[in-house]
């Protein structure tokens, strides 16, 4: 695999250590600011309200300029949030550096995905996307709790430096790593951009993304309680058991790339039935300490060996404006994380048990699995009457013995072919 890749993997590391960092200091950031846990909790919403604005606008307004610049000046603006993070004097300064830093980063992982499969083989395509979000993956394993970490010891704020001097060294990988000619885009405009999501089967992709993390999300937002309450972890050994989490995720991204070179359509299903499997048996597995450290991989694994597929088949759907349709899954996977959760607590609030997100995730992934399969039928149909008409173009006339048109039964069979 290209050594470019690392370049992408460092800035999604950056990415996703920032997002999922603020959830472990908000504590911190509450009693630092004088503000209630609940309302520090919006800064974690107005990070993914950045994140569903930014992907597609940022990703539409530099449509027609070369990739590595485009790559190179997120990052830049990246780097500008947390800086800002760090330096914010009250709560609403920091709101509004959060949104900001939330802006590139649907845009980042949407662009980088082009990139990724431009600079590899057609048969490595989710490979070289799988790799790109294993930074995002050991983010989880590695980042976000030594961020934390140094939030704890430090103050919140040099975590945010901290981030920021992640994203300059991301910016330095993408100018040595990622070469020049391999990044330049079409100039289909916005107008062509836009118009390619039009398509029927990119909305499908999308709504495919939105279920089957929404999954993810109506479990893992709860996990917390599931442990304590239900397997009788103490608060203190959660922690170490959301780091198992991080592992399954980074296996079952890299497994769900490898497979879905192989597979696109078939690892995308797979992927979906192991995620209403897992999570099915939620409540069995959080009975005992080490079945429910287990079911935390499984679902890490189960979730994100759909991320490499979902990814590409949006790029392939909307071929005419790949880096839009990308950045375009990138919000629909903010939008599950914000669905499931509410989905989730929904559940929870109406007295199932605590247990039960885990069961309404497990119907958000049937909802997955029934959007996939529309998807495949529209796809077969289409494919259908693409092989129809070619077949009828290239039908030779139909001669009579003699070699000459035969006029009156011509139109006939040419009729036939298309019923």
């Amino acid at each position: 695999m290209p050594l470019a890749l690392l370049a992408l993997a460092v800035g999604a590391f950056g990415i996703g250590t920032t997002e999922f960092v603020m959830m472990g200091l908000l504590p911190d950031v509450a009693d630092d600011l004088h503000i209630s846990i609940p309302t520090a909790g919006h800064l974690v919403s107005a990070y993914a309200l950045g994140v569903v604005i930014g992907a597609p606008l940022l990703a539409a307004a530099t449509a027609r300029m070369p990739r590595r610049k485009v790559l190179m000046a997120l990052m830049a603006l990246f780097v500008a949030g947390n800086a800002l993070s760090a330096l914010a004097p009250g709560y609403d300064s920091l709101l509004a550096a959060r949104f900001l830093s939330g802006l590139p980063h649907g845009a980042f992982f949407g662009v980088g995905a082009v990139v990724a499969t431009t600079m590899v083989p057609p048969e490595r395509k989710a490979r070289s996307v799988s790799l790109m979000f294993l930074g995002l993956t050991v983010a989880n394993v590695a980042g976000v709790p030594v961020a934390t970490l140094m939030g704890q010891h430090l103050g919140w704020r040099a975590t945010f430096l901290g981030v920021s001097a992640i994203g300059v060294a991301a910016i330095a990988s993408l100018a040595l790593l990622i070469p020049h000619d391999s990044s330049h885009a079409p100039a289909t405009g916005l107008r062509g951009e836009l118009a390619a999501l039009r398509s029927l089967p990119v909305w499908l992709a999308l709504g495919t993304t939105v279920a089957g993390f929404g999954a993810l999300f109506a479990a893992y937002s709860y996990v917390t309680p599931m442990l304590t309450d239900s397997a009788g972890f103490a608060e203190a050994g959660v922690t170490p058991l959301l780091a198992l989490f991080g592992f399954g995720a980074t296996a079952g991204n890299l497994l769900g790339g490898r497979l879905a070179d192989h597979s696109l359509r078939g690892t995308l299903f797979g992927g979906l039935a192991s995620l209403v499997t897992v999570l099915l048996l939620f409540p069995v597995l959080m009975r005992a300490e080490w079945s429910a450290a287990l079911a935390v991989a499984l679902l890490g694994m189960a979730a994100f060996v759909t991320g490499s597929p979902l990814q590409l088949m949006v790029m392939e759907k909307a071929a005419a404006a790949p880096s839009l349709a990308s950045s375009a899954n990138q919000a629909a996977f903010n939008l599950a994380n914000a669905g499931g959760a509410w989905i989730g607590g929904l559940a929870l609030a109406a007295g199932f048990g605590v247990t039960s997100p885990a069961v309404a995730g497990a119907g958000l992934a049937v909802l997955g699995l029934g959007v996939a399969s529309v998807a495949y039928a529209v796809d077969r149909r289409r494919e259908a009457v693409h092989v129809g008409r070619v077949i009828a173009a290239h039908v030779p006339d139909v001669l009579d013995v003699a070699g000459v048109p035969d006029v009156s039964d011509a139109p006939e069979q040419s009729g036939a072919l298309h019923h």
